[in-house]
């Protein structure tokens, strides 16, 4: 069962965040913190799935709510306030001991791994990697309004994972970005996936075994950070 703390944010408040440890014999030496999307908070299907199923795999997990979850609405936070949600997150886990000898790596499920990308453009140090569930790359209908300028300057390697009928960006869309980054970034593409990586009743394919592997995929992904770490 995931451990419920307090993390205290600017302006005198506090947001809730859980800990799903990693699974004793098989620990990567890397934690993830992960944020929910803009429509459901920590506790969805989706982000509790990816949590427990990422712990299990060795991967340290943390989930939180942003303030405007946490505290029952529904219409997100400005991103000013969505970034200094992230950077209290980002401070309480670098101050406990608990995760002092694992690697640091950030992302989220759509708004949450787009914030996290705002963040770590600002060069946020020793961050191992991110890891991003559905990036936000336009909103629907709208792909000329691209949300992908600030990603070039992330230094940390990339992950994403992208279905191919994902109506905030495909992989082909997403593609020739990513692969023009220095190193190049992953691209990791759900087939017949959709924003959340559902695939149609049509697809052949359970809902439950694409999700297990993707979560392969980002645990085995995790690990390499870790190695890269481990071998200077």
């Amino acid at each position: 069962m995931p451990e419920q703390v307090r993390v205290k944010i600017p302006s005198q408040q506090s947001v809730t965040a859980m800990v799903y440890p990693a699974a004793a014999r098989h620990r990567a030496g890397v934690t993830l913190i992960l944020a929910h999307g803009a429509g459901a908070g920590q506790t969805s299907d989706f982000i509790v799935d990816f949590a427990s199923g990422l712990a299990v795999r060795g991967i340290n997990m943390i989930t939180f709510n942003f303030l405007y979850r946490e505290q029952g609405r529904r219409v997100p936070d400005p991103n000013d306030r969505l970034e200094a949600c992230w950077h209290a997150v980002i401070d309480a886990v670098r101050d406990n001991e608990e995760f002092s000898g694992s690697r640091l790596t950030i992302g989220g499920k759509s708004m949450g791994g787009r914030i996290a990308s705002q963040v770590a453009a600002e060069d946020i140090a020793e961050l191992a990697g991110l890891v991003f569930l559905g990036y936000p790359l336009h909103p629907p209908g709208r792909p000329d309004r691209l949300r992908a300028q600030h990603l070039s300057r992330i230094k940390a390697p990339l992950l994403f994972v992208q279905g191919s009928r994902d109506a905030f960006g495909t992989p082909d869309e997403l593609r020739p970005i990513v692969t023009s980054f220095e190193p190049p970034a992953d691209l990791y593409v759900v087939e017949d996936g959709d924003h959340s990586f559902k695939v149609r009743k049509g697809a052949g394919v359970r809902q439950g075994d694409i999700y297990r592997a993707v979560q392969d995929h980002i645990a085995a992904w995790l690990r390499g950070r870790a190695a890269v770490r481990r071998a200077r």
